[in-house]
């Protein structure tokens, strides 16, 4: 575990907004520092060299010197921007180099799983950090998890792996890996002899509507040549006598 010393500037208006965002401009990040039942100091650090150290190690063991005193710590938290990504904020734990401490730990998948090469599996990461206990000088830089024997419908789970010097703190049933069959999409096709129904033709002029046999014809309209006249309605009906 590496040890890294970083200078660090004390500042007064912790909190406010327009000075936080000054900071930020100036290209340094706020940050505090607490921890071993000391007082929390509010710091500011470079955030070119805070960078460096994440990317080199996120577990790091830190000394942040400062105007009136200087701290062993590790990176406990960060924030970040939700649009932009940039860092906005980091808490420094003091830590004893005696003492376990708890942190979390990137897992690397090494060698060339079986049932993905051979079976046709998918291969899925499900934990990519594990929580672990173990001395600050102790922290693996991150825990390797061999795959290469992994077969199709097979998993790796926590009680899996053999820690070193650390404990584990995850529960020992969770999958950390697994080799699962790929999903095969469902194309839905038509039915056998199903045919696309035909539009149905509405208000053709002139067409006679069936069952219509009987109705009555239009004013005014004559009658067909030869066509009976209807009942009670005869040519010439005659007028009702009268009663003598």
């Amino acid at each position: 575990m590496q040890q890294i010393k970083i200078s660090a500037e004390t500042r007064d208006k912790a909190g406010q907004r327009g000075t936080l965002s000054a900071f930020r401009a100036g290209g340094r990040i706020p940050a505090v520092i607490y921890g071993l039942d000391k007082k929390p100091v509010s710091v500011t650090v470079d955030e070119k060299a805070i960078i460096a150290i994440i990317r080199t190690d996120p577990n790091a063991i830190i000394t942040l010197s400062y105007q009136g005193g200087e701290d062993v710590v590790i990176i406990k938290a960060m924030q970040r921007h939700p649009v932009t990504d940039k860092y906005r904020h980091f808490d420094f734990q003091r830590i004893s180099l005696t003492e376990k401490i708890k942190v979390k730990v990137h897992v690397k998948l090494v060698g060339e799983c079986y049932g993905a090469k051979t079976e046709g599996g998918l291969v899925e990461h499900t934990m990519r950090e594990l929580n672990i206990s173990c001395l600050p000088t102790e922290i693996p830089h991150e825990i390797e998890l061999d795959i290469t024997d992994l077969h199709l419908n097979h998993s790796l789970r926590v009680k899996d792996i053999k820690p070193g010097k650390y404990d584990l703190l995850d529960s020992p049933e969770q999958i950390v890996v697994s080799v699962t069959a790929p999903k095969e999409e469902k194309v839905e096709t038509p039915a056998a002899g199903a045919e696309a129904a035909a539009p149905e033709v509405v208000g053709a002029k002139g067409k006679k509507e069936e069952g219509a046999e009987g109705a009555a014809p239009a004013a005014g309209a004559k009658p067909a040549a030869g066509a009976k006249p209807a009942a009670g309605a005869a040519a010439g009906d005659k007028k009702a006598e009268p009663k003598k």
